[in-house]
């Protein structure tokens, strides 16, 4: 019986929306899990729930060091209706901590190692349709040598911890597989206050065995009018995933975006034609700045100076673990506003594309980071040298910058938070996501957080410390003795 409703519900769900099936349709999936660990291996042991979920969220956060850390299998029935098999399906999760292995009507279709990063499977060939299908996501948040991070100082919370979605595409689309991004990357390429220069480049997929005609159009928005419109025909090449197009645009006297002071963000859609039917479309934020940190004077945002006034903030909640709902997020930068702050780092992971978008609106400047974390003062190492291990981190890398890459706020790229060069020692591979970082993405600078002497301080376009000045000895008032003796040695450190 259960069974039958949740098939009606996706029949009469389609029914309501097939006119659009020209266009995209994102359905959210987070309603309705059956959860149970691995080792609860008898029947009738699944206990119902809804999406964002941890197994941690009591043990964790009452203070057992040893939580439970393996694997929850999580299952769910969706109606697959016929009228969709001239479309594409994909599935996206934007998070699950921090194995995750697909499985579509038993059989395994897709892993991914990461637990802070989004990622996307296509169906479109996997699932039965006119039919209910069954998903098992079987989610590893045991210790690995080959997933960053290694170590750490907060909760390694198991689960499908953020939204999970069902997305219908036409078989011509802006892609969804790039990295799991958006699949239209802003880069601005020169901005002032008399002008500002943005290159737009379009992701293509086709699923079609021929190559296929399209135009492909850019709308700029300001305050949701169009300003300015562009449009290209472009031949789409056979069963080509991520194929870039690209357009450069300008726009005069732009309003910028300026902080907390004028968080102002322009809109820019990029859309797929097939003759006059728009058979796809994105729209990502635009939020023109211009900055950069002077090793004397600090941080300037459209050429003025702006004291940072931040906190570091991970995604951890009360009875929730990391499991948080659009509320938290609004609460907690709420929060910073009323505390005065203007910057965040956004510690020690990728966090939600929804944290980013609050900071994007309130104008609050972002470090953001990938887990690649050292043990501080604790035990373990923070880096392996293990050739799984940094390809790993190189694709962690990757999916924060290709995700986030049109968020104004995000003002530096975190490569890592307090590694120790004793053992396996990490700077040639610092290095190494010094470069990757550069060549994703060449506007943003590079930063990461020491609190070790040596040549990993080097690296980095920007290098913060962690002191402790009061708490691990010395006094608070030692810490600006301690910052201008280092900057007397390393003038050029910024």
């Amino acid at each position: 019986m259960k069974a039958f409703i949740s098939s009606l519900t996706a029949i009469i769900l389609f029914a309501f929306t097939e006119p659009a099936l020209g266009q995209r349709q994102t359905y959210s999936l987070n309603s309705d899990w059956q959860f149970r660990f691995s080792h609860q291996v008898h029947r009738n042991t699944e206990q119902r729930v809804d999406l964002p979920h941890t197994w941690n969220a009591q043990d964790a956060l009452s203070g057992k060091i040893d939580y439970k850390r393996g694997i929850g299998n999580y299952t769910k029935k969706i109606f697959i209706p016929e009228a969709w098999k001239q479309k594409r399906l994909f599935i996206r999760f934007e998070g699950a901590n921090s194995i995750a292995n697909l499985f579509v009507n038993g059989k395994h279709r897709g892993e991914h190692r990461g637990g802070y990063g989004a990622f996307i499977f296509e169906l479109t060939n996997h699932v039965r349709y006119g039919e209910e299908n069954s998903l098992l996501v079987r989610v590893n948040n045991a210790e690995q040598l080959d997933v960053m991070p290694l170590v750490g100082d907060f909760n390694f919370y198991g689960g499908i911890y953020r939204d999970v979605e069902f997305i219908i595409t036409d078989n011509v689309c802006i892609s969804p597989l790039d990295y799991a991004s958006p699949g239209l990357y802003l880069t601005q390429q020169d901005v002032n206050e008399k002008q500002a220069k943005v290159q737009a480049t379009v992701m293509l997929s086709n699923v079609y065995t021929t190559p296929q005609e399209r135009a492909i159009r850019l709308q700029i928005k300001e305050n949701g009018k169009i300003i300015d419109e562009y449009e290209r025909k472009v031949t789409v090449q056979a069963q080509q995933h991520n194929q870039p197009v690209s357009f450069t645009f300008k726009i005069d006297n732009p309003h910028l975006w300026n902080g907390t002071q004028d968080p102002f963000m322009y809109q820019v859609t990029a859309s797929v034609w097939e003759k006059k039917q728009q058979t796809d479309c994105v729209t990502q934020p635009l939020g023109l700045r211009y900055y950069s940190v002077d090793a004397d004077k600090g941080f300037f945002l459209n050429g003025k100076h702006l004291n940072l006034h931040g906190v570091c903030k991970h995604q951890d909640r009360a009875e929730r673990g990391n499991a948080l709902h659009p509320c938290h997020h609004e609460e907690d930068v709420s929060l910073m506003r009323e505390m005065g702050v203007n910057a965040v780092r956004l510690a020690h992971y990728p966090h939600s594309t929804y944290l980013y978008s609050l900071l994007d609106r309130h104008g609050i400047i972002a470090w953001a980071e990938i887990p690649f974390v050292g043990p501080g003062g604790y035990a373990d190492k923070g880096f392996v040298d293990i050739p799984a291990f940094r390809h790993n981190g190189k694709e962690q890398l990757k999916e924060l910058i290709r995700q986030h890459y049109n968020h104004p706020s995000i003002c530096f790229w975190g490569l890592f938070n307090e590694l120790k060069e004793e053992g396996d020692n990490p700077v040639e591979y610092i290095k190494e996501l010094h470069e990757l970082a550069h060549r994703e993405d060449p506007t943003r600078p590079t930063t990461a957080a020491s609190n070790q002497e040596g040549d990993m301080n080097f690296i980095t376009d920007v290098i913060a410390w962690n002191r402790y000045d009061g708490w691990y000895g010395a006094t608070p008032a030692s810490l600006a003795t301690w910052l201008d003796k280092i900057h007397r040695e390393n003038p050029q450190l910024k």
